[in-house]
């Protein structure tokens, strides 16, 4: 034991002094191994300190309270919740629920949930717009007192104060930032000419990106609703919640069910901190526990992937590091050459070149480690601002750091292992001789590439033909990438014979790769490694992209466009939009088109009984041109799969791709021009004052039915028990177009002068158009930018075709593949170049030419490059090819189900195809290896001094 310990100490020792003699050979492999450990250690530290533990996040969500209580959606009805307050039901299940009540009873039915004698604090929220430096900008609304101490640590005060009275507001720093405002800068909320004064800037610990403006109770939000109803715009949807203090035990689990019996929602801090069982929650016994949380798959798939990450991180560390360490061995071998004449046997010299791998683990633990700390703890201002909330505290676990120390040395020791097995297995004379001697080439090696390579291909076919997903195909396809790996040194072998064809320099620097393929392989296993998941991620991503450009559907002609203001009372501002629609695009043709108006003008086009004072007008289809699938009380559940894929394929059953604002608008023949819609029978109609309908199944006898719904609450009722809504009919003629004519989503088209004959009120809602050319950036930027001084909501599209990114993102692979290659290549060279010096110095001694020393370099680094990435670039197919015949399988499933269900049976069967990209690939064998050649050259001098000859 005592002969063990000091040899492996000897060994540290030597091999801490020739690390330190090498020091750019360590420097080098110590960045490798350090980088992915600083990653590493920086990523544990900022998931750490973000993790909030249960008082921290419950301290955040309501501050000293012992709960926070709101109204379920379920409209008052009695409910059952989690323990986690994140999933609730109604009671006997969403059958037996009946009709929600009115909102206006919610803040009763809340008050009525809370427990007798509790202190409370009420907390109101909404969405308003406001008018900042920019434009509109839509912002949440609270309104809550902060000077109470039930609120104390849900928000923190950065500057200024809190607001202490009407006319006061304290804003978020998000909402300063994106608004352009400041502290002592007024707001003013549109709608309204009230303007309200900043006060203070705070944040929200959990939420630091909310845009969100805090008013005493009673000052914001009713005053703002009530300027909103009279201006005809969208209220702010006031949401109500109290903050209950109940002392003693908190707020128990028996009065969390007895307030949800009062259909309210109930988060309460001494539930989350001591849960009931689940035999004592309702919710569970309803439905099982199961389908309200993430099934253990989803866990298993994150593991994996990470697994999968760290084992991969680790391999290319292994296979770049382990050149290194053995070029380390072959400069050393004078040296373990007299430890083993002093006596020394194979497991010493082991023991001194593994060492090498232990003290530059743990130097590039103590690095990677100590520069994680330091920059998360430089940088967690930055980190808390990508994450959205502030950190609990700053987490050092000290285990868990060195579980990643215990990585790094092991990485070290993993790429050391094969330079100590063959330094070993050098003679004492070989060594001290200089020569290398000759060795056998490994042949189990192979043999378990090809069984990986085989195994693989065959897991993944199988996940393919088996429909056992994707992580089936990804694995299958990783030991296959791994076998291709195993069987390096043969494959470069193998290229060797092409030496024969190549002039001098190249040849010199293939047949120099192939008899140093311990140097070689790894270094092109890296290459190889990196490539591989470039051209998978390339030819996936390729193939997707052909496909979504195969589906894609356009919602308007190409180059022309359409303008919209939807919002509430947004009609006032459309005559504005227009101008500046004319005024920045070279627009041709410009049709303005109108909606019909119910009630107040302020209401939206799609209005619900909630909008008081509000109707809407519908299109009528007759009953008996009415889909049947959905007319029945039971719906498709009254067909069976055969009879509702015939239904599918009848002509009222049709749908169409497109999308309008509108289905019927109000607008004359330019609107046809605008559509692209060559028919001049319907042309002749608008001009005659005739309707023009492009949906056959409103059509009846020739004429076409609009209802005008004005009591939206009846509606409502009407459409619970399957009927129409009440209403007055307007009954207009009509001209049918052909069904070959695409109107792009517009179903009727109402001459303006018929709607006012027939009393239809209508209000100006947008513009389609054409373009003369095309709009440039600059362009539309301008509009855009005008739209947003105006402080007008206006939705605009240009119809451009598809526009893929697909582009983009295959050069940035490329880039990253090809620098890695280069990376790995010059690794390789770099190492060639010091295994190889005296074969320089003899080729400078003969007489070579100064060049050559340059030429060789350069080729030494484009031979590596070229061969890594030829085998990458077969290797990464696989998988690309495995999850895109996985995906065809499980869509074609799909879509069979579909038919079968009586869906989908007009639409076209799935296209999933396999397409590389051959300008992806070109770009990889052809570029890179010639830009690694080219920058190995450039980096290398041409000349070098001449060796003495060496002692005996």
């Amino acid at each position: 034991m005592k002969s063990w310990y000091h040899s492996w100490i000897a060994a540290i020792r030597i091999a801490r002094r020739d690390a330190w003699r090498s020091k750019g050979r360590s420097l080098l492999v110590l960045s490798m191994i350090a980088l992915p450990i600083l990653g590493v250690s920086a990523a544990d530290l900022t998931l750490r300190s973000a993790e909030l533990s249960a008082e921290q996040q419950l301290e955040r969500k309501f501050g000293a309270a012992d709960a926070t209580v709101r109204i379920s959606g379920m409209g008052g009805e009695p409910i059952y919740q989690d323990p986690n307050a994140d999933m609730y039901a109604p009671v006997g299940g969403y059958d037996g629920m009946s009709r929600p009540g009115r909102s206006e009873d919610m803040p009763a039915k809340l008050t009525e949930a809370l427990p007798p004698g509790a202190q409370t604090v009420k907390d109101s929220t909404g969405t308003a717009k406001v008018r900042t430096r920019h434009g509109l900008m839509d912002t949440s609304m609270r309104e809550l007192d902060t000077a109470g101490p039930l609120v104390k640590g849900i928000f923190t005060l950065d500057r200024g104060r809190m607001p202490r009275q009407a006319g006061e507001v304290a804003a978020t720093n998000a909402f300063l930032e994106e608004s352009g405002l400041y502290v002592g800068s007024s707001v003013t909320p549109r709608g309204t000419t009230t303007s309200y004064k900043i006060v203070g800037a705070y944040e929200l610990p959990d939420d630091l990106k909310t845009s969100q403006l805090l008013a005493p109770p009673g000052t914001l939000l009713a005053p703002l609703d009530q300027a909103l109803q009279a201006a005809g715009l969208r209220e702010a949807g006031v949401e109500e919640s109290y903050l209950v203090k109940v002392g003693g035990e908190g707020f128990t689990w028996n009065m969390v069910k007895a307030a949800n019996a009062k259909g309210a929602v109930v988060l309460s801090r001494a539930v989350i901190l001591d849960p009931p069982a689940d035999s004592e929650v309702p919710l569970y016994q309803q439905q099982p526990k199961d389908s309200y949380t993430p099934g253990m798959a989803t866990r298993a798939t994150e593991l994996a992937i990470l697994a999968t990450v760290v084992g991969l991180a680790m391999l290319e560390i292994c296979l770049l590091a382990g050149p290194a360490f053995a070029v380390g061995a072959r400069r050393s071998r004078r040296q373990l050459g007299l430890v083993g004449a002093n006596g020394g046997d194979r497991s010493h010299i082991r023991a001194i070149v593994l060492s090498g791998g232990l003290v530059i683990g743990f130097a590039a633990a103590v690095v990677g480690i100590t520069l994680g700390v330091l920059l998360t703890f430089l940088l967690q201002p930055v980190l808390e601002d990508q994450l959205g909330n502030r950190f609990g505290n700053f987490d050092v676990r000290p285990l868990e750091l060195a579980g990643v120390a215990v990585l790094a040395v092991l990485t070290g020791l993993l790429a050391a292992i094969a330079p100590a097995i063959t330094a070993s297995r050098q003679t004492v004379l070989a060594s001290l001789t200089g020569r290398r001697g000759v060795r056998r080439a490994n042949r189990v090696l192979p043999v378990i590439g090809l069984v990986a390579v085989a195994l693989g291909v065959a897991i993944a076919l199988l996940g393919t033909v088996s429909g056992m997903g994707f992580a089936v195909v990804a694995g299958g396809s990783a030991i296959a990438e791994l076998g291709i790996v195993a069987l390096t040194p043969v494959l470069v072998g193998l290229f060797g014979r092409l030496g024969r064809w190549l002039p001098l320099s190249p040849r010199l620097a293939l047949r120099d790769a192939v008899r140093n393929r311990g140097r070689t392989a790894p270094a092109v296993a890296a290459v190889l490694a990196a490539v591989a998941g470039t051209v998978a991620v390339a030819t996936y991503q390729h193939s997707r992209d052909v496909q979504m450009r195969h589906e894609y559907v356009a919602q308007l002609p190409d180059g022309a466009g359409r303008v919209a203001v939807n919002e509430a009372g947004g009609y006032r501002d459309v005559p504005a939009v227009r101008e500046a629609l004319t005024r920045h695009l070279p627009v041709s043709v410009r049709a303005d088109v109108e909606r019909i108006s119910v009630g107040r003008p302020g209401c939206e086009p799609y209005s619900s009984s909630s909008d008081k004072g509000c109707g809407r007008a519908e299109v009528l289809t007759p009953k008996e041109q009415r889909c049947p699938l959905w007319e029945g009380p039971k719906g498709l559940d009254a067909f069976t799969p055969e009879q509702a894929r015939a239904l599918r394929s009848d002509w009222r059953c049709k749908d169409t791709p497109h999308y309008a604002d509108h289905d019927t608008v109000i607008a004359d023949g330019k609107l046809l021009t605008a559509l692209s819609v060559d028919d001049p029978a319907a042309a002749k109609a608008l001009a005659a004052g005739q309707a023009v309908s492009f949906d056959r199944r409103n059509v009846k006898d020739g004429k076409v039915t609009i209802r005008v719904v004005t009591d939206l609450e009846k509606a409502d009722e009407a459409s619970t028990r399957g009927e129409d809504a009440p209403g007055q009919d307007k009954v207009f003629p009509v001209y049918q177009a052909p069904d070959s004519v695409n109107a792009w989503g517009v179903r009727l088209i109402l001459p303006p002068a018929t709607a006012k004959a027939a009393g239809l009120a209508t209000v100006p809602f947008g513009s389609y158009f054409t373009l003369d050319g095309k709009a440039s950036s600059e362009q539309r930027q301008k509009l855009e930018g005008e739209l947003d001084r105006m402080g007008v909501d206006a939705s605009l599209q240009i119809e451009s075709g598809y526009q893929g990114d697909t582009e983009m993102m295959l050069l940035v692979l490329t880039v990253f593949a090809g620098l890695v290659t280069i990376g790995a290549a010059g690794i390789a060279t770099g190492l060639a170049q010091a295994d190889a010096e005296g074969d320089l110095k003899t080729l400078a001694a003969v007489g070579a030419a100064p060049r050559v020393r340059r030429t060789l370099s350069g080729f030494q680094c484009g031979v590596v490059a070229a061969m890594g990435v030829v085998l990458g670039s077969a290797a990464g197919v696989l998988p690309a090819i495995g999850l895109r015949l996985t995906e065809r399988r499980e869509q074609i499933g799909w879509y069979e189900e579909a038919i079968t269900q009586g869906f989908g049976a007009d639409g076209p069967k799935p296209y999933v195809p396999v397409v590389v990209p051959w300008e992806t690939l070109a770009a990889l064998l052809v570029v890179v290896p010639l830009g690694a050649a080219l920058l190995a050259a450039l980096v290398t001098r041409s000349s070098g001094a001449l060796a003495r000859r060496a002692a005996g």
